[in-house]
């Protein structure tokens, strides 16, 4: 019984032990919890009133710095930009412009260029850093990211410089002719041979003007204010008659198939162009006796169901380092060949800047010496689809939607050609 009763004194007083521990924890963890830290003492004490608020809502990237140098406050942005590491500012130029500032109290503004963060690439950051003092210790730094603007800057000039260039070379050349033409009145087939090179001058200055106004127009204009439903195969049927005189003089086949009675959203006159020059660009680079096929199919999509518009040549193709730029302006991937055809560098361009207005986008599939596939994608218009009905499926005779099984050879089958597989059979347009 004494055994029994020592061992409960024992866990008694083993449990008022812990108890008493407990408490004392649990007091100790709450004044530790409500006593300030480091850092909101460092911010709360010596920021102005109002500092905090402020720097948030700013767009530049913000960082406070005290007399030591050390960071008071930083905005996400800054952290972002790789400005603040470890609690001090990572970036020595805009280090000792805030050394500056806080000694002489002036306002200094500096632009530079910074490494990008987390990349092993040779990119830099252009960024403008304003530095200010900020009471009586504090200095201010503020820095704004300009590395957008200035590749905007960098395209605008490129662009202006592209089409000086453009311009000029048919100009120049009208003005050369007229010369000859001049020198020659006497001689009326040198006369009728320069009057034809004029003509072809003028016709390529003239399709270079229209194009950088239809250019600027779907860079400017909303051209859902005056969307309508617009009947695919209004859209096919035109571009196939925009091309028919050149397919005619290269004897290429233009084929036409896919799902019927489908219709889109938008600017009748901004589709059609985008087509026309989707199919234009085909036959242009398509060799003799080949085949140009253009197919239309519904999809589902997770915005709703879209239409694809398929347009497939048997053409040169297209290398892979030139398909990241083919939808740049005035990139062209064979200048010799574009200048032969009269090619101005922004159809492609042109298509982009439709289909990214009307909610879709343009794609390309290709393999140099196979041929090249561009899909244009668009929204559906709602009520046609209602209205649409399923066509029979039957397969379209295409390799890599190429349409070209009956041209006696056969062309690997394109990422985009396998949605193709069941389609109505094709209208051959000769």
């Amino acid at each position: 019984m004494d055994v029994n009763a020592a061992v409960a004194a024992v866990a008694a007083i083993a449990g008022v032990l812990t108890g008493v521990i407990a408490v004392l924890a649990f007091r100790w963890s709450e004044r530790e919890q409500k006593r300030p830290t480091r850092s909101s003492l460092h911010t709360d004490a010596v920021l102005p009133p109002g500092v905090d608020t402020v720097l948030s809502v700013l767009r530049s990237s913000a960082v406070v710095l005290d007399e030591a140098d050390a960071v008071v406050k930083a905005s996400s942005a800054a952290y972002a930009l790789g400005l603040v590491r470890g609690g001090k500012l990572a970036v020595e130029p805009m280090l000792q412009m805030a050394r500056d500032t806080r000694r002489d109290g002036e306002i200094r503004q500096v632009e530079l260029d910074l490494p990008r963060r987390g990349t092993g690439r040779g990119e830099a950051l252009a960024v403008s850093a304003r530095v200010a003092p900020l009471g009586s210790r504090l200095v201010l730094l503020l820095v704004e990211d300009l590395t957008e603007a200035r590749r905007i800057e960098a395209v605008r000039r490129d662009f202006v410089a592209n089409v000086s260039h453009e311009l000029k070379t048919p100009v120049g050349a009208l003005s050369l002719l007229s010369e000859a033409v001049m020198d020659a009145s006497d001689d009326p087939e040198a006369v009728e041979r320069f009057a034809g090179r004029m003509q072809i001058e003028a016709t390529r200055l003239t399709s270079l003007v229209q194009e950088l106004i239809d250019l600027s127009r779907v860079q400017n204009d909303d051209p859902l204010e005056d969307a309508e439903p617009v009947r695919v195969d209004e859209l096919v049927a035109e571009a196939i008659d925009r091309c028919r005189h050149q397919a005619g003089a290269k004897q290429i086949t233009m084929a036409a198939g896919g799902t019927a009675d489908l219709h889109v959203w938008g600017n009748r006159g901004q589709l059609a162009a985008a087509l026309g020059n989707l199919v234009e660009n085909a036959v242009n680079y398509s060799p003799a006796r080949t085949r140009v096929g253009i197919a239309a199919r519904r999809v589902n999509a997770p915005g709703g169901e879209h239409i694809e518009i398929a347009v497939t040549d048997q053409g040169i193709g297209i290398s892979d380092k030139d398909k990241e730029r083919i939808f740049e302006r005035f990139y062209r991937v064979d200048p010799a060949r574009s200048r032969a055809t009269g090619g101005t560098g922004l159809g492609l361009a042109i298509v982009k800047h439709v289909a990214a207005s009307h909610g879709g986008e343009v794609t390309v599939w290709s393999a140099e010496g196979q041929g090249s596939t561009f899909t244009l994608r668009l929204p559906e218009a709602g009520a046609a689809r209602d209205r649409a009905h399923q066509q029979p499926a039957r397969q379209i005779r295409a390799g890599g939607a190429g349409l070209d099984e009956e041209a006696g050879r056969s062309t690997p089958t394109s990422p985009e050609s396998t949605a193709y597989e069941t389609l109505p059979a094709p209208e051959v347009l000769p």
